[in-house]
């Protein structure tokens, strides 16, 4: 089964309106729809934003459901100049930015227990996703996505993320999703639209955009899961 999981409702209710022969679970205080989108099982999950409900939400899914991959969607901010407002980032991989060990002598994002500072996604399934959103008509970019509890809207803190991990992307979910995921060998992918520069102007970008980049990201969503019912179709 699939798992599906954004931070907001505009980033997954059009994904939950669409799964047929539903079923509906309330776990940790998270609502789970599971069913089939396109003739494809799927479970779909708002985790609200924030590193803490994006573990919640994903260690839930995989106990409760079963689950055998992960796409995180949403939207997410630009920390590079060739990533503009709308364009698509597909992580190759994600860090936790506000992890800060360094005192005790480790490098800044360092997760203890899985020892790296990034971690890796799923390359069959990011190039999945990649193709489908090229096939969409969108721009995209691969590279590093950047995850922590701020909204990033300050061009020191973006200027941070871009030297410190080389990220092109920022939000607040994607790193602990990716982190839960791995301790539990679950391929994940991260895919963001992007709504705002992570600078200044993000608080007045962020609103006006936010659903616009949502719409793209969901799509693309849609469209990735034709393409896999597609697949199995042929077996």
């Amino acid at each position: 089964m699939l798992g599906i999981i954004g931070a907001m409702d505009v980033e997954v209710n059009a994904i939950k309106e669409k799964i047929t022969q539903k079923t509906v679970s309330n776990i940790a205080g998270v609502e789970f729809v599971c069913g089939f989108l396109e003739e494809v099982m799927v479970c779909a999950a708002q985790c609200s934003p924030g590193k803490v409900n994006a573990a919640l939400c994903t260690q839930a899914m995989i106990d409760n459901f079963d689950i055998d991959k992960i796409i995180n969607v949403g939207v997410g901010c630009s920390l590079s100049q060739d990533v503009v407002i709308k364009n698509i980032v597909i992580a190759t991989d994600v860090c936790e930015y506000d992890i800060d060990i360094s005192a005790l002598g480790e490098p800044l994002g360092f997760i203890n227990g899985l020892n790296t500072i990034k971690i890796k996604t799923d390359e069959e399934l990011s190039e999945k996703l990649a193709r489908t959103a090229i096939n969409c008509g969108e721009k995209i970019h691969r590279g590093t996505i950047a995850s922590g509890d701020t909204f990033i809207a300050d061009s020191g803190l973006k200027k941070k993320l871009t030297d410190e991990f080389s990220a092109i992307c920022g939000e607040m979910e994607g790193g602990a999703i990716g982190h839960t995921c791995a301790a539990n060998h679950i391929p994940f992918a991260v895919i963001r639209s992007i709504s705002d520069g992570g600078d200044e102007n993000s608080q007045l970008d962020y609103p006006t955009f936010k659903k616009i980049a949502a719409d793209i990201s969901t799509a693309i969503i849609i469209e990735f899961i034709k393409s896999e019912q597609n697949q199995y179709a042929l077996f």
